[in-house]
């Protein structure tokens, strides 16, 4: 999860829905947003949390990790999608990296941040293709897990994970 604050008014030219942008697109915007806004955070959960807590408990925990890592308090927050109590006040807006700047650049650097992770992990385990799948389901990824089993990087109570060990 990415949090982001902006100058009032500022924007980054291109700045939009992650996933309408190349990766060398999000690559450059990333830069920009990073030395251009007034400071930013990118956090996540770890497989055992999301397990432990479900997608919904660990992406909220990211997302107040993001906000905690900001260098001051966030005057209003934005959250992409429905309402999350549990961040206390903000504003959520279904389809937000394509309706607001600040939530567009949030998402622009998480999944640059996400991106040279998988990268950073594709050597220690070759046989997953995660420096091009970025963790996402492919036949050649889950053709590792069921050669090789899965990582500690894997949530081994996803139905996928979980379906492939089946296989076996």
């Amino acid at each position: 999860m990415g949090a982001v604050a902006l100058h009032k008014d500022q924007q980054f030219e291109g700045a939009t829905d992650s996933k309408l942008l190349t990766a060398t697109r999000r690559e450059e915007l990333a830069e920009l947003i990073a030395d251009g806004c007034l400071g930013w955070r990118v956090a996540a959960a770890s497989a055992r949390e999301i397990e432990r807590l479900n997608v919904r408990g660990a992406a909220i925990l990211a997302m107040k990790r993001a906000l905690a890592g900001l260098p001051f308090d966030a005057d209003l927050i934005l959250v992409d999608g429905n309402p999350v109590p549990e961040l206390g006040a903000h504003r959520s807006i279904v389809g937000g990296d394509r309706a607001c700047h600040s939530i567009a650049c949030a998402s622009i650097l998480a999944k640059v941040t996400r991106d040279r992770l998988m990268r950073k992990l594709d050597p220690r385990y070759p046989d997953y293709g995660w420096a091009s799948n970025k963790g996402y389901r492919t036949r050649r990824h889950m053709d590792a897990i069921r050669a090789h089993g899965p990582t500690a990087h894997h949530r081994t109570t996803f139905q996928g994970v979980l379906q492939v060990e089946l296989d076996l």
